[in-house]
């Protein structure tokens, strides 16, 4: 992870800033499961805190984020489901996903409060928070539902 966590982040940032290129250019709304933001925000700087990724290469990171991102409109909407560690946890064993098996609670437990911080801080436009600790808008309908009308009435 020290070796690689830079040109991993760099290959995860030039494909978000291309994916939202193409979002801007659409002529129809889109729901974009993780941005550009937070990969600086979350992802790069979680690493560079588990010191996976050094000084020099984490503010590198931030400043061609920085000039990338000058060049995008921000979302007009974000959206913020909020869960806790447990339920993280529950909703990632219930995926049953390979690469996802042997994530570290720790690492997850540092997301969390990456994500928490970043919401707080954040001011590039709208954003709802949504809290999904009770929620099941997989299997659930009603769930479902109650987060379109809260999307619906937040644009």
């Amino acid at each position: 992870m020290n070796r690689w966590s830079f040109n991993l982040q760099v290959y995860f940032l030039s494909h978000r800033f291309k994916t939202h290129k193409e979002i801007i250019s659409k002529k129809t709304s889109v729901i974009q499961d993780r941005s550009i933001y937070e990969d600086v925000e979350i992802f790069a700087r979680n690493l560079y805190l588990l010191k996976k990724m050094n000084k020099r290469d984490y503010d590198n990171y931030r400043k061609l984020f920085k000039e990338m991102t000058y060049f995008l409109q921000p979302p007009d909407l974000l959206i913020y489901l909020k869960a806790s560690l447990p339920k993280l946890t529950k909703q990632i064993k219930i995926r049953g996903r390979d690469f996802e098996k042997n994530i570290d609670v720790s690492y997850l437990n540092k997301l969390n409060e990456s994500y928490e911080e970043w919401i707080k801080n954040y001011k590039l436009g709208k954003c709802i928070i949504i809290e999904t600790e009770n929620m099941d808008f997989v299997n659930r309908k009603k769930d479902f539902e109650k987060i379109v009308n809260l999307i619906k009435s937040n644009i």
